[in-house]
């Protein structure tokens, strides 16, 4: 594989193994040791900077799901350092390549981030179609993870990270949202206030098995309101999602409608005659 760097991908391959080993410069670390019990808890925000450099994620979910496919470091460090090398003209203005934050990258993004800009791009959704059977949810009652779906547009943020240390923490969102390639990097166009920009953002792998299709809203929110995991529930990451949209002036009334949805069947449980909610 060609690069116009050609440290980059032992760059690359060399922060991936600092993060897994615990050493990477950061926040803190979390002992390997820790991948054998649960996951230290996130609080509010769910994952922490911590988690991604320890691996600790990646471990639990290896020992959970031996049956899924987990991209280890040279398959990450491979995956980042093809986009960066298809990068378009523009993408490193400003001294590092911009994320398009959809989701949790918007309030959690658990990397050093230097600009946000509101931004939206053409022909694609935020829509609640990756089945969470981890984290936020369990195999018997998977939650559902915000993914970018083909058609539509969407309204969120760009995000720039630290231009000092880049590499380094694009190699960490990649073990964040690459786990198990049920995303595809993708290269677009955001439209901000000031203009075009490219950016990286994650769109869903359609051939993926944990990708759930098109669901309806009342489906989409039944699943939501009841889902937990080790993390946190999908209704709270719901909520963190809206939150953060309405802190940056985006109203997305899709958003807003499944939430007051999910909360509408989580006191509908809640109000049920105790025989039959079982508690």
């Amino acid at each position: 594989m060609t690069s116009p760097d050609n440290g980059r991908a032992a760059a690359l391959s060399e922060t991936t193994a600092a993060a897994a080993s615990g050493t990477t410069t950061g926040s803190g670390t979390i002992g390997s040791g820790m991948a054998d019990g649960p996951l230290a808890g996130g609080g509010p925000h769910g994952v922490t900077r911590e988690m991604l450099q320890a691996d600790e994620i990646r471990r639990r979910f290896a020992r959970l799901y031996p049956h899924i496919h987990i991209l280890d470091d040279a398959e990450l460090a491979q995956s980042l350092e093809e986009m960066l090398d298809t990068a378009p003209p523009g993408a490193f203005a400003g001294g590092a390549p911009r994320l398009f934050g959809y989701g949790s990258l918007m309030w959690n993004p658990c990397v050093a981030i230097t600009e946000r800009r509101r931004a939206r791009v053409v022909g694609l959704h935020r829509s609640f179609c990756l089945w969470m059977p981890f984290g936020r949810g369990t195999p018997d009652q998977p939650g559902l993870m915000l993914a970018l779906d083909r058609g539509g547009s969407c309204t969120a943020m760009t995000l720039m990270p630290d231009p000092a240390d880049w590499r380094a923490e694009l190699a960490l969102i990649w073990r964040r949202e690459m786990l198990t390639a049920s995303y595809l990097p993708r290269w677009v166009s955001a439209q901000t206030p000031e203009g075009p920009v490219p950016a990286l953002t994650f769109v869903i792998n359609p051939a993926h098995e944990r990708y759930a299709g098109r669901l309806t809203e009342d489906q989409t929110a039944r699943i939501i309101a009841h889902a937990t995991g080790e993390l946190g529930s999908s209704a709270d990451y719901l909520r963190a999602c809206v939150g953060a949209l309405d802190a940056a002036g985006i109203h997305d009334r899709r958003m807003v409608a499944l939430l007051s949805r999910v909360e509408y069947h989580q006191q509908a449980y809640t109000d049920m005659p105790e025989d039959i909610s079982g508690r």
